[in-house]
């Protein structure tokens, strides 16, 4: 195994998929924090349309269709995803107005100011927060919202460690007034920003060690997924730790 700490986005994207299948969220998160974002957003009825952009198997998306009666589409890049997610969809009767696409953030499958609000939890780092905000902003209609959740330092100065980390895990990562000033640039009116509670992290990183666990013994001898697991572990000894 290599001394060198890897960054989850090092590997194979199949590894990835499979360690965060099976699970109702593939990130940190809740229904209870679902519910405070979605509570800053005005004007959503049945004749909105949402977009959830890196839905996963639609944890988060689930809880915002319990909670409006605007039609929702999952974009997810990974189609065993999407199965899982028209499945929750279905089982939970939803079906007739939530549904799960494949699709790539990158080039998503919606036309200019068709959107009345875009929702990322945990995902908009895939494309980049600046380039995220960016690009989406044009499917928005007017007095649309977007809401995601972004990776960012509380404080202007980090131990070396831990900031070396991040800043090769995602070299987007920075203060939570530079993101807002990100998105006032590029034409949003910001409504609300705050922090998610430490049992969000600690309840995550609680299931990922488990997760490690069963991971280890399902591939056992497999050294990439030695080092991937090894890689989970550090992150989550980092957060601890700092």
């Amino acid at each position: 195994m290599s001394n060198e700490k890897q960054t989850i986005h090092e590997f194979d994207l199949n590894i990835i998929y499979e360690f965060f299948s099976n699970t109702e969220r593939q990130g940190p998160g809740s229904a209870k924090e679902t519910l405070k974002a979605l509570s800053f957003i005005d004007g959503l009825t049945e004749k909105s349309k949402i977009a959830d952009i890196g839905c996963g198997t639609g944890g988060q998306t689930m809880v915002l269709a319990q909670n409006t009666a605007s039609e929702i589409i999952g974009v997810e890049l990974w189609s065993d995803f999407v199965k899982q997610f028209n499945q929750n969809a279905q089982n939970q009767n939803l079906q007739d107005r939530v549904k799960g696409v494949v699709g790539n953030m990158e080039n998503l499958p919606f036309q200019e100011e068709e959107l009345d609000l875009i929702w990322s939890e945990g995902a908009i780092y895939n494309i980049g927060f600046e380039r995220g905000i960016n690009e989406w902003r044009k499917f928005l209609k007017l007095g649309g919202y977007i809401a995601v959740t972004e990776n960012t330092w509380f404080s202007e100065e980090r131990p070396a460690e831990i900031q070396d980390f991040w800043q090769k895990a995602y070299p987007e990562i920075d203060t939570i007034s530079n993101k807002v000033a990100q998105m006032q640039k590029a034409g949003y009116l910001p409504v609300a920003t705050y922090v998610l509670p430490e049992t969000i992290w600690t309840d995550f990183y609680t299931w990922q060690t488990l997760r490690c666990d069963s991971f280890l013994k399902k591939h056992h001898g497999n050294k990439t997924i030695e080092e991937f697991v090894a890689s989970e572990r550090y992150e989550a000894e980092l957060y601890y730790k700092y």
